[in-house]
């Protein structure tokens, strides 16, 4: 174990890689980001366990592919504590995306890691934890997204959106127009649309109940929420309540207005 202490108040973070050079690269660039007052490292998933509760941590910065006690197991570990730490995936796949933040990810970096990624994360730590404002582009409820490409802008909508996947790294936003991708989680996009007819279909999809046309059952999929832009696959964990929320929106006359 090794730890980078500040005396400045701020977010104390667990670092989890068990590759020596890359578990001090992570540790050294968390320790110059000015909301981090204390930064520990551990080089497996059982001495991060071994940690736990001393200090309580914010947030834990942890990889996937580690002997022993992998990242995703870790994860499920930490989110059974009574005050479970905010979770960051650090890896060089994005083959486990979708699975991470089904487990409540609050983002998912690609490495090698880019320091103002990495500062995007925290920024999301401490929005999560309520502990800061911040005036990262997108805006509050993200009514209209900024899309940045090498040479142009693009201004998507939220009403447009029919449904958003997550896609490694990013987030995949479907509309009638084709897809877009915005370096957002997945979690964080429910967070700020719920609100207005966002809801989870699957652990790797948000669907906007306006534009759902149908719940169909097929043979390839099982079932899915049909919208102009594609179909939505729904799990069984999320099927409910996506049920009670189209229910809702039919009640209240919402349901297809979005694709009149």
């Amino acid at each position: 174990m090794t730890r980078t202490a500040h005396t400045s108040p701020g977010l104390c973070v667990l670092v989890v890689e068990d590759e020596p050079s890359t578990r001090e690269e992570l540790a050294v660039l968390l320790g110059g980001i000015p909301e981090i007052a204390d930064v520990v490292s551990a080089e497996s998933g059982e001495a991060a366990v071994r940690l736990l509760g001393t200090p309580a941590f914010d947030a834990v910065f942890l990889d996937i592919s580690m002997p022993g006690l992998d990242g995703m197991d870790l994860a499920r570990v930490l989110s059974r504590l009574s005050a479970p730490p905010a979770i960051v995936f650090v890896t060089a796949s994005e083959s486990h995306a979708i699975e991470a933040f089904g487990i409540g990810a609050v983002d998912y970096l690609l490495k090698p890691v880019r320091p103002e990624r990495l500062s995007e994360s925290v920024t999301r730590v401490l929005r999560q934890r309520g502990g800061a404002a911040t005036d990262e582009a997108p805006h509050d409820d993200l009514d209209v997204v900024q899309i940045e490409h090498s040479r142009h802008t693009v201004f998507v909508r939220r009403a447009d959106v029919q449904f958003a996947e997550a896609h490694g790294d990013y987030v995949r936003l479907h509309t009638a127009d084709g897809t877009h991708l915005i370096r957002l989680s997945l979690s964080y996009l429910e967070e700020v649309w719920a609100p207005v007819g966002f809801v989870r279909a699957h652990r790797g999809y948000l669907v906007a109940a306006g534009w759902v046309h149908d719940l169909r059952v097929t043979s390839s999929s099982g079932l899915v929420a049909c919208t102009p832009a594609g179909d939505v696959p729904v799990s069984r964990r999320h099927s409910r309540g996506l049920r009670e929320r189209l229910m809702d929106a039919a009640r209240s006359g919402e349901l297809g207005r979005a694709a009149q």
